[in-house]
């Protein structure tokens, strides 16, 4: 076990630092109660701080307005849903990408496991009863797919993340597609990444 956390780490620093020298295009779908309310797409580049900048892409179409008591309590509701999932997301940067020391320091409490299948399982990685599953493919030193399940103020506020991953033409892996539920509020977020292109220069 102790060798495959270490070709994950290994895996994901390499891909980091590859990805590094792509642009690429992310679209975000989001779903209310099982209907899409909204779809971005953004132009994405790492930034030299390491995290990613986007520039939106077109123009979103503005929503309704509406006057009045109703425009007001529609224009809270928003301002409320926003405001969830800013949180949602900050929650959520603290397992995508999967950090090292935080893998290591699950790994020497003993929070640790492989599955029946080969994945690697980290139980209480940030928050008392989350779990973060890996899974990652030896024969080629790749992730697969992870998947997070976790909360965000309390157990009944579940969030889980489903990922996958892809391989671009020179073999850096890059994350193709990941799904966030955030059920307590029937939202789900869908995002998928593609265009790769290499930077000039």
């Amino acid at each position: 076990m102790h060798q495959r956390l270490g070709a994950v780490k290994q895996s994901i620093a390499e891909n980091q630092a590859r990805l590094k020298q792509y642009t690429w295009t992310e679209t975000t779908e989001t779903s209310l109660k099982g209907e899409e309310k909204k779809r971005t797409q953004a132009d994405c580049v790492y930034g030299p701080e390491g995290k990613t900048e986007k520039t939106p892409v077109g123009n979103p179409a503005p929503p309704p307005s509406r006057r009045g008591i109703k425009g007001k309590i529609v224009a809270n509701k928003i301002e409320d849903m926003k405001d969830y999932m800013d949180r949602v997301a900050s929650l959520v940067q603290r397992y995508v990408p999967p950090n090292a020391q935080s893998m290591q320091e699950a790994f020497a409490k003993g929070n640790a496991q492989l599955s029946s299948a080969g994945a690697l399982v980290f139980h209480d990685y940030f928050k008392p009863g989350d779990n973060l599953t890996i899974t990652f493919d030896l024969a080629t030193k790749k992730v697969v797919s992870f998947a997070v399940a976790t909360y965000l103020d309390q157990p009944k506020d579940v969030v889980t993340v489903d990922a996958r991953f892809s391989s671009l033409p020179d073999g850096t892996n890059f994350l193709e597609e990941s799904v966030l539920n955030a059920t307590a509020k029937q939202i789900q977020i869908k995002k998928t990444n593609s265009g790769y292109h290499k930077l000039a220069g």
